[in-house]
């Protein structure tokens, strides 16, 4: 299998996704209720995540999942009630597009960044979440 060409691939998909990521985060600094752009940060979490994870990707997919289980968080309350998400969610978004440019770079998967994976997961949200499900 020629992983460079799927990398090219990932590499152009990511970069548009992240794109569309910052965009619907400027919206909801200013409308926290905005669902399209809700909506939009939960999408391209979820496909830069699995298109992380088909290239093994880990350090990617884990900020890109832990961004998509708090946009889901989010999309369940109908807007960002929580002022320090928005920070956290650009701080998400930096550290992927830092990733992706490892990546372009180097070729090879970035460093993982488990501090920024624990805080992307401790949300009292995420917390309700799970024990409401077994």
């Amino acid at each position: 299998m020629d992983l460079a060409k799927y990398r090219t691939l990932f590499l152009e998909e990511a970069s548009e996704h992240l794109a569309e990521m910052s965009r619907a985060l400027l919206v909801l600094e200013k409308d926290p209720a905005s669902t399209e752009s809700i909506d939009l940060v939960f999408r391209m979490a979820h496909s830069t995540k699995s298109m992380a994870a088909s290239l093994g990707y880990e350090a990617i997919s884990e900020i890109a999942h832990r961004l998509e289980d708090r946009m889901q968080v989010v999309r369940s309350a109908g807007r960002i009630e929580d002022a320090a998400d928005l920070p956290l969610l650009f701080r998400g978004l930096e550290a992927l597009e830092r990733m992706v440019e490892v990546v372009r770079e180097t070729g090879q998967p970035p460093p993982p960044d488990s501090e920024l994976a624990q805080a992307l997961g401790s949300t009292p949200g995420l917390k309700k979440k799970f024990l409401r499900h077994p």
